[in-house]
């Protein structure tokens, strides 16, 4: 990077696969930033569910699951790293008489744009409940990449980039959130071709 570029922030956006990559983890996923600075990035593929389900993971933990609306909501393969950690996307969650950067939860990064992820368990313990973030995607595991690494990636045409919206992470099926990512700049898959290069 010469020095009078200044570093992109993909912090809060969707990374798209091109269609060229084939790494089994990343074809056709989607992955939401949760933070992207000058060390790497660390994001949580939205579109790759597993094959268990709110309710079971909640049993693999001794919890119950008080919340009808997530119990058939399946949980996701955030990525190849930690895979048996799980992290919880979620609305903000502002402690009472907090500031915005306070969540309510232990181990939370509050990520600039709107949304949180959570690691510790305190989160699940409230949607047990029947409390908690109204809108939640649970993943296995996460994405990461160190210093460079998703800059190369980007230059190497793997991805196409754009701001993330909530709407596809939380109210679009899963099968469409892909399709509906690569809309949000105007494309179709079609469209892509697997050497094709940014919009």
């Amino acid at each position: 990077m010469s020095a009078d570029s200044a570093p992109i922030n993909l912090t809060h956006h969707f990374l798209i696969a091109m269609p060229g990559l084939e790494d089994e983890s990343f074809a056709r996923s989607v992955v939401y930033l949760c933070e992207h600075s000058q060390r790497g990035a660390l994001g949580l593929i939205i579109n790759k569910p597993k094959d268990i389900n709110l309710k079971g993971l909640f049993d693999k933990v001794d919890l119950p699951l008080r919340r009808a609306d997530l119990v058939d909501a399946p949980v996701f393969h955030g990525g190849p790293v930690q895979t048996e950690r799980g992290f919880v996307l979620h609305d903000p969650m502002i402690a009472t008489g907090g500031r915005p950067e306070d969540s309510v939860y232990a181990s939370t990064m509050v990520i600039p744009g709107g949304l949180e992820m959570t690691t510790s368990k305190d989160v699940l313990e409230a949607l047990s409940t029947g409390a908690g973030p109204r809108r939640v995607l649970v993943t296995l595991g996460y994405s990461a990449w160190g210093e460079g690494q998703l800059e190369s990636e980007l230059g190497e045409n793997s991805w196409l980039t754009v701001g993330a919206d909530p709407a596809v992470i939380f109210e679009t099926p899963v099968e469409q959130r892909y399709d509906k990512a690569l809309a949000l700049l105007g494309l179709q898959a079609w469209m892509l071709s697997p050497d094709a290069g940014h919009a």
